[in-house]
């Protein structure tokens, strides 16, 4: 996969999301932290998120409307907080669409677009005990989440820990995170990228299930 472009292969850039972590995280580490600007530094607005990964050929850095021009280096981390969480769900949810429409042994009897099927589970006998299930599971793992980055409320309200580098959960069970900063850039870029195409691909995915009443390859 080259990082000068995002990839049409999902799968290959799969990281921990926001949910559900996943194998290729970058880990706690002084390679993690080179490419990360100083939010103490002087640079702010475009110049400091000219500094951070996913500054990629051919689009460059892309920010037509200018909404980085008058943020300070720590709102430009937590959009690019958002920007990891979203993206790294949206990467896992586009393969769940594929998956989920020929393959749900938990509601074998229930099928259509993937976008619809929530309603129909809910209408079963255990359809809302099960979601009820899996919102308290995405409550504790959001929990988790924000434990390790974010700032206890009680000391400010919507902040980043200063030593945190935005999306670096810690999780890297097969020690797969680069050690040098090339490396790691890149595998960044990666991410950031294919990120990136699934949020565009989930949005046009759902709009195309919902509009169509079919699903995404056709009825089965």
């Amino acid at each position: 996969q080259n990082d000068t472009g995002p990839s049409m292969l999902l799968v290959s850039s799969l990281s921990a999301p926001a949910l559900v972590p996943a194998a290729v995280m970058p880990s706690r580490s002084a390679a993690v932290m080179m490419d990360v600007p100083d939010v103490t530094a002087s640079p702010t607005g475009r110049a400091f998120a000219e500094a951070m990964p996913g500054v990629t050929a051919p689009l460059g850095f892309f920010d037509p409307l200018g909404f980085m021009d008058d943020k300070s280096p720590a709102e430009i981390l937590m959009f690019r907080e958002a920007e990891l969480a979203h993206a790294r769900v949206s990467m896992v949810a586009a393969l769940g669409f594929l998956v989920q429409e020929n393959f749900h042994p938990i509601f074998p009897d229930i099928g259509g677009p993937a976008a619809r099927q929530l309603d129909e589970v809910l209408k079963t006998e255990n359809g809302e005990g099960i979601m009820a299930t899996l919102l308290f599971g995405v409550m504790l793992t959001e929990i988790a989440r924000a434990k390790i980055g974010w700032k206890d409320p009680a000391e400010e309200m919507q902040a980043l820990r200063p030593e945190y580098t935005p999306g670096d959960l810690g999780f890297d069970p097969f020690g797969v995170a680069p050690t040098n900063e090339a490396e790691m850039v890149s595998m960044k870029n990666k991410e950031l990228n294919n990120g990136r195409l699934a949020m565009i691909a989930l949005a046009g995915i759902c709009t195309q299930e919902v509009i169509t009443g079919t699903e995404l390859l056709g009825s089965a």
